[in-house]
């Protein structure tokens, strides 16, 4: 079903939002930022887990386990100055709300307002100046840095992302301000729409970062993928900015009618970056724009963020921030976790990165190889969903060349519909990447890999975890016990 959800919205008179699926890293983000601003904001889920569970709570956001109808109703002020118990006035459905969901079914039956979260976005966050950090790759990391890099200049945005920033800002914020940055993502919106989440974000300045194909369980293939950002470069209006990486192909970025700004490595694009070093202390390169020379220094690692803060850079010199304040920026910008993010740094580092696609997964071990050169690099990956599908099979050759030992975890089940195309399990999946990659092994015993792991890994190894899913706290074991 592909159909949009079209309630109309007073947003004067709603006061309580309720969450069905409240414990998402973007759901929570949202619920958050709407409480922040005022409204009563309630929220349901099957389990919770920090760090989810520790915002909510010191947000102050009332959340309870499982789905119970009456819980959803809250105390509201009447008429006659007194209270009655009521429905709320708005329910944002997570993508956990099946068909038989109590709390969901309800919301139906009583005729209930909702939104799914891309909808309540595009209803309340959106703004007359709508940034959309869109691609492949980087698009959390752009919209970040790009909210980092306005509210440090005092544009004070309306913001969203779909992650945990290391700087001191939540994932979402709701202001007055005329500026609104979100991040694009590519996914389906909700269980009735499968349309991408973009499309309700009526960018007028849009980063694109990358086009590859990915999440084969929504895009069957690589041409209805592409044809998912045709649409969204023909929606930017003729007065809009398109800021884009040299990496996208010239005949898609002839879809947009506006004015077009390219970055990349190479000099004919028009901010280029050069001098590129990358270590264990960080990072630092140059940006040339208009003959111009910007020096960037950086303690993260990661060259991909060369490429994701040259986005930024451009995109905020477009909207006229003085370039030595976009370079502050950069420079107190901590990055999101798991983004190459430390979880141990001593004689065995261990690495948590969000990575879960074979190109993704390439991208981290190809930075890791370059930076950890004197040790082996150990991935323990898990792909997700869209990843595990028969059409990506073709996607995993020759993507993990840069580790020296791959370890396949026991995947997390999937739920699927009778009729339907069983996943890749995790013994498949190790016999596919084995045929171009030497050594990959399959452990289903969570304890057993954390053991093999420390059997296995010597001074100057680098451990990296890539993949969507928590790894069931093997990571929280395998750095407290190799610090032991």
């Amino acid at each position: 079903m592909n159909q949009t959800n079209n309630q109309k919205i007073n947003n004067s008179k709603i006061y309580h939002i309720h969450f069905i699926g409240i414990c998402g890293v973007a759901m929570s983000a949202l619920a958050i930022a709407f409480h922040k601003k005022g409204y009563k904001v309630t929220g349901s889920d099957k389990g919770f887990y920090p760090p989810v569970s520790t915002y909510l709570k010191e947000a102050g956001v009332p959340y309870y386990p499982g789905w119970h109808v009456e819980k959803m109703l809250a105390r509201h002020s009447d008429s006659e100055g007194g209270t009655k118990e009521g429905n709320p006035n708005l329910v944002i459905v997570g993508n956990v709300a099946g068909s038989n969901n109590p709390e969901w079914m309800y919301t139906q039956e009583k005729k209930l307002k909702y939104k799914s979260y891309p909808e309540a976005i595009a209803e309340f966050f959106v703004k007359e100046n709508s940034i959309v950090c869109a691609g492949t790759f980087g698009k959390t990391t752009t919209t970040s840095l790009l909210s980092w890099i306005l509210q440090e200049n005092n544009f004070d945005p309306s913001y969203m992302f779909g992650g945990i920033s290391l700087n001191d800002m939540p994932a979402a914020k709701l202001t007055d301000s005329k500026y609104s940055i979100l991040e694009g993502d590519e996914y389906k919106s909700a269980r009735w729409d499968d349309g991408a989440k973009f499309f309700h974000y009526s960018p007028t300045h849009l980063l694109l970062t990358s086009v590859v194909w990915d999440h084969a369980d929504v895009y069957p293939t690589e041409q209805s993928y592409f044809e998912a950002f045709e649409k969204l470069l023909g929606n930017l209006p003729e007065s809009g900015l398109l800021v884009t990486s040299e990496r996208v192909k010239k005949e898609m970025l002839d879809f947009a009618k506006c004015k077009k700004i390219t970055y990349g490595p190479s000099e004919g694009n028009d901010y280029h970056y050069k001098n590129v070093v990358v270590n264990k202390q960080g990072l630092q390169f140059t940006i040339v724009h208009d003959d111009k020379n910007f020096e960037i220094k950086s303690p993260l690692l990661g060259e991909y963020l060369v490429d994701d803060m040259t986005a930024s850079f451009a995109m905020a010199h477009e909207m006229g921030i003085d370039a030595e304040k976009i370079i502050a920026s950069l420079e107190t910008y901590k990055n999101v976790k798991r983004r190459l993010e430390k979880r141990l740094d001593g004689q065995i580092t261990v690495i948590d990165d969000i990575a879960h696609s074979p190109q993704k997964a390439s991208s981290v071990l190809q930075t890791l190889k370059r930076i950890y050169n004197d040790g082996r690099v150990i991935a323990i990956f898990e792909p997700n969903s869209g990843n595990r599908q028969k059409e990506a099979i073709a996607g995993y050759a020759n993507k993990f060349s840069d580790a020296d030992l791959v370890i396949i975890p026991r995947l997390t089940t999937i739920k699927q519909a009778p009729g339907e195309e069983i996943s890749i399990e995790g013994e498949e999946l190790t016999e596919i990447i084995s045929k171009t990659q030497k050594n990959v092994i399959y452990i289903d015993d969570d304890e057993k890999l954390v053991d093999y792991i420390l059997k296995n890994s010597k001074p100057n190894d680098v451990v990296t975890f890539l993949g969507s899913h928590g790894f069931r706290n093997m990571i929280e074991s395998v750095t407290s016990k190799i610090s032991q």
